[in-house]
C-alpha cells in the first residue's frame, strides 16, 4: 500500500512537471515574430497566380489585392502583447501537486487501515456461514440466504425468508426479487403475494405503482376482500387523481373492518388526510404503554434469548405495530436461532404474517 502511494505522488509530481514544461514552451513560442504579415503576403502571391492562369480579372486583381494590403498594414501596425507565464505560479503549482499526495498518504496513515489485508468476498461468506447467524446483521444474513437459495431454487420458504431478510437490510430490490421467485414456486400462497406487493410499494419509494397493483389485485384473487390489498388499490387511485373512488373503497374497507382492528386507526387517518380533514389523535397513553411492553420484550430477549414463545409475540406485535423494519430484523434472528426446530419457524412465519397493513 505504501509502495502506492509513493508511485502516484512521483506519478503526480512527473504529470506536473511535464504541463509546466509545456506551458513555458508556450510562453517562448509567444515571443516570435507574429505569424499574421507572413500571411497575409503570401495571400498576396496567390492573387497574382490566379490572375496569370485566368481566373481572377484585372478589377477583381485590384480589390482583392487593396484588402489583403489593408489588412497586412493592419496586423503591422497592431501592438502584439505576447504571452508569458509568471515564474512563480509554476513553483506555486508544482509545489501544491507534489504536497496533495503527501498529505493524502498523511490521512491515509492517521485515518487509515495501511496493514489491512485483502477481503474476498467468497472468504468472507465462509465465515459467515460458518458463524452463529443469529449474530450477522441483515447484510450478512442475506448474502448467506443467496447462496442458500440458488443451491436450492426450487424452494420457496427459501425465497420468503430471503425477501425479509432483504427487506431488513435495506434492499427492497433484492427483496422483489426474491419474493417474486416465491411466488412462481407456490403461486397459490396468498402471504407470499401480499409481502411481495408490499416489497414492491417500498421498492416504489412508497408508491403503489402498476406492479404492485396487480400483485394485489392477485391478492384479492386468492383472498376476496382481503383489507392491505384493498388499502393498497385505493390508494393506487389516490396517487393517480382518483380522490373519490379512493375515499370510497377506504370508507367500504373502514365498515367491513371489525371496531377493535388495529388497522381500522390507520386507514381513518388515510382517508381524514386523502379528504383534507383533520384525522384522529391516538391515545397516546395507551400508545406509550403499547410500545414500552414491547421495548420490555426485546430488552429480555436480548438478556436472555432462549425463548421461542417470546421471539413469536415480538415478531407479532412489530407486525401489528406497523414497524416492518423492526419485524423484519426479529424474524430474521428468530428463523436463524430455530433454524432446526419446524414448529417454532411455523409459529415465527404465522406471527410475521399478523397485521401486514402498516
Amino acid at each position: 500500500m505504501l509502495l502506492f502511494w509513493v508511485v502516484a505522488g512521483v506519478l503526480a509530481a512527473a504529470a506536473a512537471g511535464l504541463i509546466l514544461m509545456r506551458a513555458a514552451g508556450a510562453a517562448d513560442a509567444a515571443a516570435a515574430a507574429d505569424p499574421a504579415p507572413v500571411l497575409y503576403r503570401r495571400q498576396l502571391a496567390e492573387i497574382g497566380d490566379l490572375v496569370e492562369r485566368g481566373l481572377m480579372g484585372e478589377g477583381e486583381r485590384k480589390g482583392a489585392e487593396a484588402e489583403a494590403a489593408r489588412r497586412l498594414l493592419a496586423a503591422t501596425d497592431a501592438p502584439t502583447a505576447p504571452w508569458t507565464a509568471d515564474p512563480k505560479s509554476r513553483g506555486v503549482l508544482l509545489a501544491v501537486v507534489c504536497a496533495a499526495p503527501a498529505l493524502a498518504l498523511g490521512l491515509y496513515l492517521q485515518l487509515g487501515a495501511p496493514g489491512f489485508g485483502d477481503q474476498p468476498f467468497a472468504r468472507r461468506l465462509a465465515e459467515w456461514k460458518a458463524s452463529d447467524l443469529r449474530t450477522l446483521p441483515p447484510p450478512e444474513l442475506a448474502a448467506v440466504l443467496r447462496e442458500a437459495t440458488a443451491k436450492r431454487p426450487n424452494e420457496a420458504q427459501g425465497f420468503r425468508f430471503l425477501g425479509m431478510v432483504e427487506n431488513a437490510a435495506g434492499n427492497p430490490a433484492g427483496a422483489v426479487s426474491a419474493l417474486r421467485r416465491a411466488t412462481v414456486l407456490e403461486p397459490g400462497d396468498v402471504d407470499t403475494w401480499r409481502q411481495l406487493g408490499e416489497a414492491q410499494v417500498i421498492a416504489a419509494g412508497g408508491k403503489v405503482e402498476a406492479d404492485a397493483q396487480a400483485t394485489f389485485r392477485q391478492v384479492l384473487a386468492l383472498a376476496p376482500g382481503d383489507a392491505g390489498a384493498r388499502f393498497y388499490l385505493a390508494r393506487a387511485k389516490a396517487e393517480a387523481g382518483q380522490a373519490s373512488q379512493a375515499a370510497a373503497e377506504l370508507q367500504a374497507l373502514i365498515a367491513d373492518l371489525p371496531a377493535g382492528d388495529a388497522r381500522r386507526a390507520y386507514v381513518e387517518t388515510e382517508l381524514a388526510r386523502l379528504q383534507g380533514r383533520p384525522a384522529a389523535a391516538a391515545d397516546p397513553q395507551q400508545l406509550a404503554m403499547i410500545r414500552g411492553m414491547v421495548d420490555g420484550l426485546a430488552a429480555r430477549l436480548k438478556a436472555d434469548p432462549e425463548n421461542p414463545e417470546g421471539w413469536v409475540r415480538l415478531v407479532r406485535a412489530y407486525a401489528v405495530l406497523g414497524d416492518a423494519g423492526k419485524r423484519d430484523e426479529a424474524y430474521a434472528a428468530a428463523r436463524a436461532k430455530y433454524a432446526g426446530q419446524p414448529a417454532v419457524l411455523k409459529q415465527l412465519d404465522e406471527a410475521a404474517r399478523a397485521e401486514q397493513m402498516r
